[in-house]
C-alpha cells in the first residue's frame, strides 16, 4: 500500500507530508482545496506525463516522493524490480521524481535512476488511478481477456501455461518457416549468384600456396636478363682461367704438403680442400642452370594473368587464398539448402500443422475454461450492478474466435465487455458508455469483482461519484468500502454518504501564508468529522440538525461497514 507520500513546490503546494494506512481514506474539501492536485502528484510518481507548469510558482523544481510497503513476497512487483535490477529490502518501494525548470524530468526507485518507461512500468503494478472519464484497464477493450483470466483463477492458469509451451515451439517454428518460404524470385537471384560464384571459384582452381611461387617466379621473369648476367659472372669468377678454382687449388696442394711435415696444418688442409671441391661443385650447378636458361615472354603473361585472376576473386570472396576456399564451402552449403528447401520446408510445414492441431486443442480448453468462467463472471456484475440500482442493465463477456489457424499467447478467444443500460437497448462495448453516472457505478461493480484478483496495492477513486445522489450515492459507497477489504483505497469525494464510510478521514483546505496560497491536509476525527459531513450535507451552514444528521450517517456507516465482514 501507499505508506506515505512527500510533495515540495507542485502547484499551490509548497510542502506537503502525508501518511496512509490501509483500508478506505476519503480526502474531502471545498472545491479548489487542491484534492486533486494530491492526485495529480501520485499519478506522476506512477509515471504520468508531466511539465514544468506543475511546479509552484518562484521554486526551480517540485519534487515528488512516495514510500509503498509490500508485504505480500509473491507479489508480481518483486519479479519487475528484479527485471530492472532493482532491490526492495523489507518490501519497502520509494519511487521519486523530480521535475525541473527546464522540463527535466528525474526519476528514482529506491535510488536508481530509470526511465520514466520504467517508472510507468512498475507505478502501474503498485496504482490503479480512476478518474470519472479515465480510460482505465477497464475501459480497454484488449485487455478485458486478462482481467476474464485473473477471474477465472488458477484452473485457467495450469491450462494457459501447458498452451504456452506449445505455443512458443509453434512461434519459433513459424519464424523459421516463414524465412525458408521467403519471395521466390529472391530465392531464385541467390541460386543463380551462389551457383555463378562457385563456378567462378572453381574454375579458378585454387589451391594454397600457389600464390607465393607465382610471386617468385614472376619476380624471375621480370629480372631475367639481370639474373643471367650475374650467373655467368660468378660462374667466370669461379671457374674462369686464373681464377677462384685456380687460387684455391693451388692452395690446397701447398697446405696438403705443408700438412705431411706439420700435422697441426691438418685440419687447415681439410677446411681448404672442402671448400675447392664445393666449388667445383657449385661451378658445375651454375653451368648446368645457365645452359637450361631461356627467357619466356609468353610464361610471364600466364604468370601475371593467374595473379590478377587470383587479386579479382580475394576482392570479391575473401583477403586470401584460404578464405576464398572457405567462403565457397559456406555458399556450397547454403545453395545446398536453397535447392532442396522444398524438401526442408514440407517437412518442417507438417510439424507447424501438428503443432497447429495441438494448439487447436489447448486454445478450446482456454476457452472452454473461459466461457465458464464468464458465465459467473456475468452473474456477479449483474449482481453488483442491481446493488448499484441499475437493475435494468445488462452485463455480456463477448467471446469470440479469431480467424482460422490465428493463435496468440491467449489462445484464439477474442474478448470484450459488452453492456446494455436501459431496456430494449443493444448491448455495446463497455468502452461507449457516455453517462457519466452510469459510467462510474459500472466501473464500481467491475472494480468490486476484480480488486479481489488485479494485485494492486492502491487504488484512487478521483470523484467517481459525481453526478449522483440519493440511493445510488449510498450504494456507491458501499462498494467503494468493500473494494477497500481487499485493498488500499484512496478516495476523493464530494458525497457525505462515501465519506461516513471512510475508515481515515483527511480535510483538504487551502490556507495563506505570507501573500501565498499554499495546501494544509489534516486527519479528523470525531467532532470535526461529524462538521465536515454535516458541511458536505448542508454544502453551507452547519446547523444542529445537520450535525445530528452527520453523526447518524457515521453510526449507519460503522453497521455497514460491519456486515461486509
Amino acid at each position: 500500500m501507499l505508506s506515505e507520500i512527500s510533495i515540495h513546490n507542485f502547484a499551490i503546494i509548497e510542502h506537503l507530508e502525508v501518511g496512509f494506512d490501509g483500508g478506505l481514506t476519503v480526502l474531502t474539501g471545498e472545491t479548489g482545496a487542491g484534492k486533486s492536485i494530491i492526485i495529480d502528484a501520485v499519478q506522476l510518481l506512477a509515471g504520468s506525463r508531466g511539465s514544468q507548469e506543475f511546479i509552484r510558482h518562484g521554486a526551480k523544481k517540485a519534487e515528488l516522493e512516495g514510500m509503498f510497503t509490500i508485504e505480500d513476497t509473491e507479489h508480481p512487483i518483486f519479479g519487475k524490480l528484479a527485471e530492472f535490477g532493482i532491490e526492495a529490502e523489507d518490501g519497502i518501494i520509494i519511487l521519486r521524481r523530480d521535475i525541473n525548470s527546464t522540463g527535466k524530468t528525474t526519476c528514482r526507485v529506491n535510488g536508481k535512476l530509470v526511465t520514466i518507461a520504467i517508472l510507468r512500468e512498475i507505478g502501474s503494478q503498485l496504482i490503479d488511478i480512476h478518474g470519472q472519464h479515465d480510460n482505465q484497464e477497464l475501459m480497454h477493450e484488449k485487455r478485458h481477456i486478462r482481467l476474464l483470466d485473473q477471474f477465472a483463477g488458477q484452473k485457467l492458469t495450469i491450462a494457459q501455461d501447458n498452451y504456452l509451451d506449445l505455443y512458443n515451439q509453434y512461434g519459433k517454428l513459424k519464424r523459421k518457416l516463414d524465412a525458408s518460404t521467403e519471395n521466390e524470385q529472391q530465392v531464385a537471384q541467390r541460386i543463380d549468384l551462389y551457383s555463378f560464384q562457385l563456378k567462378e571459384i572453381d574454375a579458378a582452381d585454387l589451391i594454397i600456396g600457389e600464390e607465393e611461387q607465382l610471386e617468385e617466379e614472376r619476380l624471375k621473369l621480370q629480372h631475367f636478363n639481370r639474373l643471367f648476367e650475374r650467373m655467368n659472372t660468378a660462374y667466370e669468377s669461379i671457374s674462369g682461367d686464373g681464377h677462384a678454382l685456380d687460387w684455391v687449388g693451388s692452395a690446397m696442394s701447398d697446405l696438403e704438403e705443408a700438412a705431411s711435415i706439420d700435422k697441426e696444418l691438418a685440419s687447415h688442409s681439410e677446411t681448404v680442400s672442402s671448400s675447392f671441391y664445393s666449388l667445383q661443385d657449385t661451378a658445375h650447378e651454375l653451368k648446368s642452370i645457365i645452359d637450361q636458361m631461356e627467357f619466356d615472354p609468353s610464361r610471364l603473361s600466364v604468370v601475371d594473368d593467374r595473379l590478377a585472376l587470383m587479386i579479382s576473386l580475394k576482392r570479391k570472396y575473401g583477403a586470401t587464398i584460404e578464405d576464398i576456399l572457405i567462403y565457397r564451402e559456406k555458399i556450397a552449403d547454403e545453395l545446398d539448402q536453397l535447392i532442396n528447401r522444398d524438401e526442408r520446408v514440407e517437412r518442417e510445414q507438417e510439424k507447424l500443422d501438428q503443432l497447429i492441431q495441438d494448439l487447436e486443442v489447448e486454445a478450446n480448453e482456454l476457452s472452454i475454461i473461459r466461457k465458464a468462467a464468464a458465465v459467473e463472471l456475468e452473474r456477479a456484475i449483474m449482481t453488483q450492478l442491481q446493488e448499484l440500482h441499475m437493475e435494468k442493465s445488462t452485463f455480456k463477456v463477448q467471446i469470440s474466435r479469431k480467424s482460422a489457424n490465428m493463435f496468440d499467447a491467449n489462445g484464439f478467444d477474442e474478448v470484450a465487455f459488452l453492456i446494455s443500460t436501459n431496456v430494449g437497448e443493444p448491448l455495446k462495448p463497455l468502452v461507449r458508455i457516455a453517462s457519466g453516472g452510469e459510467l462510474s457505478r459500472i466501473m464500481l461493480a467491475l472494480k468490486t469483482i476484480f480488486s479481489k484478483h488485479q494485485g494492486v496495492t492502491s487504488i484512487i477513486f478521483d470523484e467517481v461519484d459525481t453526478g449522483v445522489s440519493g440511493r445510488v450515492a449510498q450504494a456507491i459507497a458501499d462498494k467503494i468500502a468493500m473494494i477497500a477489504v481487499h485493498s488500499q483505497v484512496l478516495c476523493i469525494s464530494h458525497l457525505p454518504q462515501v465519506a461516513a464510510m471512510a475508515d481515515h478521514h483527511f480535510l483538504i483546505r487551502k490556507e495563506v501564508k505570507g501573500n501565498r496560497t499554499t495546501t494544509a491536509v489534516e486527519d479528523i476525527n470525531n467532532m470535526e468529522r461529524t462538521k465536515e459531513l454535516s458541511r458536505m450535507l448542508s454544502g453551507a451552514e452547519i446547523t444542529t440538525l445537520t450535525l445530528q444528521h452527520a453523526d447518524e450517517l457515521l453510526k449507519m456507516a460503522v453497521d455497514r461497514k460491519n456486515s461486509f465482514t
